[in-house]
């Protein structure tokens, strides 16, 4: 892993971008490493494009603002594409991960030329599958820590385990759903 890890989510309200960010900061933080996760709210209320970051680092993190050059972007909902420049300071060595089924082509097309790596996966599928709901932030999670192997994936589907027990103590029964997300999406995200 690279001494430091930028991360922007870009997601609408109540999608659970936020949630899936600060996810990924507890499982990072349980695995030793530094971090932060945090949003950025605009107008706040459901369905409004949100965005949330994470930094993660194996040492201390001096910086405390938005993230303008992300190593990577994840993209929770791909009516965002036309609408927002989510690739605007996406590192060329990083990468883009879509919650998407739509073709390689019109990716291509609508993220105006942006040459580095871009990944998919159908998020809305895994949710219904394992959830019965459409809950795109489980699988997005998963999706970025496969793409940018900020944890090895027993680990991080360990930790998750724990974290899902500790947040569903009053709905056990849905953690089982969001661990086959987990499980998944670590499989089916893919490069284009």
């Amino acid at each position: 892993m690279n001494d430091l890890i930028e991360i922007r989510w870009h997601g609408r309200g109540g999608q659970g971008a936020k949630t899936a960010s600060l996810l990924l900061a507890d499982a990072a933080f349980n695995t030793g490493k530094y971090i932060q996760g945090f949003p950025e709210y605009g107008p706040e209320r459901m369905g409004a494009p949100i965005t949330a970051y994470n930094r993660i680092s194996t040492t201390p993190i001096r910086i405390h603002s938005n993230i303008y050059e992300p190593d990577y972007v994840v993209v929770v909902d791909d009516t965002l594409l036309e609408s927002v420049d989510v690739t605007a300071g996406l590192k060329e060595s990083g990468a883009i991960i879509i919650n998407t089924t739509k073709d390689a082509d019109y990716l291509k097309t609508v993220l105006k030329g942006y040459h580095g790596s871009i990944y998919t996966i159908d998020a809305r599928r895994i949710s219904m599958e394992t959830l019965g709901k459409y809950f795109p932030n489980t699988p997005m999670l998963a999706a970025i820590v496969k793409v940018s192997n900020i944890m090895d994936d027993a680990e991080f589907l360990e930790d998750m385990k724990s974290s899902f027990k500790h947040k569903f103590t009053k709905k056990p029964e849905v953690i089982d759903g969001n661990m086959k997300a987990l499980e998944m999406a670590l499989k089916e995200v893919q490069k284009i």
